[in-house]
């Protein structure tokens, strides 16, 4: 009887390692499967899907890139929510979106249409304004509701919000510190909070987190904004995770992570002058047309330009004191100087003048 239980015991753990070994050679091939299909994709561009008619909420809409992101996707004739705490800039983005949606509805059909009608969805251009502090919960969970009622669910969220605090830490008030965790991070689990409920239920939605170079490898003298901006990565990673292992597979998220980005934001940012002309600042059109071509094909995450990934990849696995040494060849090690030295030199002026 001890001699049959012990053959039955080991006979369980071989059917039991063979499974694993069985397990681990089919996630192999996964992952190989993984590799040819991501390089399908550099070579052949996946084809776009269409967001006619849904709800689109982009925060931080009253310029910058909000405001490139509302045009775009009003191109893509998508319902406009745009939310901002500058109502000034929030309704002037509102109408240049309103002047493409007139371009495109009184763009003449195009050639093989009967009768002179294209068979196309009526279009309805709508975009709506609402001015919301997305660094205060209690603002957002407002104005959700409000979006709710007034204009309905929310198809695709678009978390652009951004704020820069332009000072070395110790010189930084622990206000603006503050201010910068809760618009970059936090407000991001308070706008998913608001509208992911609805995405699970239709198991349909989609999910943009406009992160930054920054969230994935960091520089001297913007702590609070590399702290803020590796949060907001490390929050999509995760809620990406999440959606895996709920199997929402209808559920789509796209991290965007450009590089400096030739806005007034980081007015003054500067690296080694002779590595300049070959790294410059990104265009923000051109930052934005890739993010956008990215959300449409559904890409998990798009770096501008792709010379971000193997900085990253070096980062990553290089020693501590080699990723000085490199950051000292390129500049990039003190690259923020310049911005904050104008940043702090135009608030002096502006504390004369007053």
């Amino acid at each position: 009887m001890y001699r049959y239980s012990l053959v039955s015991d080991i006979l369980i753990t071989a059917l039991a390692s063979m499974s694993i070994a069985a397990e681990f050679f089919l996630v192999t091939l996964k992952v190989l499967w993984a590799f040819v299909l991501a390089g399908v994709k550099w070579l052949v561009r996946p084809k776009q899907k269409s967001v006619a008619g849904q709800v689109c909420l982009i925060t931080g809409a009253g310029s910058g890139l909000g405001r490139l992101f509302a045009k775009e996707f009003a191109r893509q004739r998508a319902v406009l929510v745009l939310w901002d705490i500058n109502s000034q800039g929030n309704e002037e983005t509102a109408e240049m979106v309103r002047q493409i949606y007139r371009e495109m509805d009184s763009t003449p059909p195009k050639e093989g249409a009967v009768d002179g009608v294209e068979e196309v969805p009526p279009f309805q251009p709508q975009v709506y304004t609402y001015v919301c502090d997305v660094g205060k919960r209690e603002s957002v969970y407002l104005t959700a509701e409000k979006v709710r009622r007034e204009v309905g669910d929310v198809d695709v969220l678009v978390n652009n919000a951004g704020v820069v605090s332009g000072h070395h830490l110790l010189e930084c008030p622990d206000e603006l510190i503050e201010r910068t965790m809760m618009v970059n991070c936090h407000a991001h689990f308070w706008t998913t909070k608001a509208f992911l409920p609805k995405m699970l239920e239709m198991n349909h939605g989609h999910i943009v987190t406009v992160a930054s170079s920054l969230g994935l490898f960091s520089t001297a003298g913007v702590e609070d904004y590399c702290a803020s901006k590796f949060g907001a990565v490390g929050f999509h990673e995760s809620l990406s995770h999440e959606l895996k292992a709920t199997e929402k597979d209808g559920i789509k998220m796209t991290l965007v992570c450009p590089y400096l980005v030739d806005t007034d934001m980081f007015r003054g940012c500067r690296i080694r002058k002779e590595i300049e002309p070959f790294l410059p600042p990104l265009k923000s059109e051109y930052c934005v047309k890739q993010a956008m071509r990215a959300i449409l094909t559904d890409q998990a995450m798009i770096c501008t330009p792709r010379l971000m990934y193997m900085v990253n990849f070096m980062k990553s696995i290089l020693p501590f004191e080699a990723v000085v040494c490199m950051y000292r060849f390129l500049g990039a090690d003190k690259c923020m100087y310049p911005f904050i030295a104008q940043r702090k030199q135009a608030m002096n002026n502006n504390e004369a003048k007053n």
